[in-house]
């Protein structure tokens, strides 16, 4: 059976399985959710992610949500597939995961609120961009910045010496973010400057947002 990704375009969880099944090279198809109908708080789609949130995942008759756990089950299950998005050595993989701790820990919540707050609000006319919020996810993300840009002073990625996903699970938000006021954040950094152009013209990426354009 053919593996689905249910969700919409505009949705940063819904970009990141999909970047992560293009960067393993597998063929799926992409379902998408008319929430502004709210078919994604009625069944048959609450059998597929409880909280009514997207993307939802099947493979086969396997069913997951939480795009982290997603892209975790795919980088295992197809770890021969595409290009290798985990690590093998345990000691590494070890840090690696410090870092996915810090992009759903500290990074997220500051970068979603400010690709929601200046981004997707004015696009679906949610009303105006809440200033106060903007400042203030800033001001926090600024210092999540500064600890990446030594970190990346050890490493070219913030896993480890390649390419994984702690990287791409960045790559929806900052796209986003590139587009508005914020870029200057990652932009007063020359090494997340350069990490933030490295993940960004990855082609998977960019494959993956042309089927999303579609």
């Amino acid at each position: 059976m053919a593996i689905k990704v249910h969700g919409i375009p505009l949705s940063t969880a819904t970009m990141r399985v999909v970047s992560c099944l293009i960067e393993k090279d597998l063929d799926f198809e992409f379902v998408f959710v008319d929430m502004a109908n709210e078919e994604h708080k009625k069944h048959p789609f609450l059998s597929l992610n409880p909280f009514a949130q997207v993307p939802a995942f099947e493979d086969g008759d396997l069913k997951l949500f939480e795009s982290r756990a997603i892209t975790q089950y795919i980088a295992h299950t197809y770890a021969s597939n595409g290009i290798q998005l985990i690590l093998q050595d345990p000691k590494k993989m070890a840090i690696m995961s410090i870092w996915m701790e810090v992009e759903g820990q500290k990074f997220e919540p500051l970068a979603s609120k400010l690709t929601w707050e200046l981004v997707i609000k004015p696009m679906i006319g949610m009303g105006s961009t809440n200033d106060a919020i903007v400042k203030e996810s800033e001001e926090q993300l600024s210092k999540v910045l500064d600890i990446y840009e030594t970190r990346l002073t050890d490493s070219k990625y913030l896993g480890g010496d390649s390419f994984t996903l702690v990287d791409l699970h960045h790559i929806p938000n900052i796209y986003h973010l590139m587009n508005t006021k914020a870029k200057a954040l990652f932009d007063s950094r020359p090494r997340v400057s350069a990490w933030c152009a490295d993940i960004l013209a990855r082609p998977a990426w960019v494959k993956g947002l042309e089927k999303l354009q579609k």
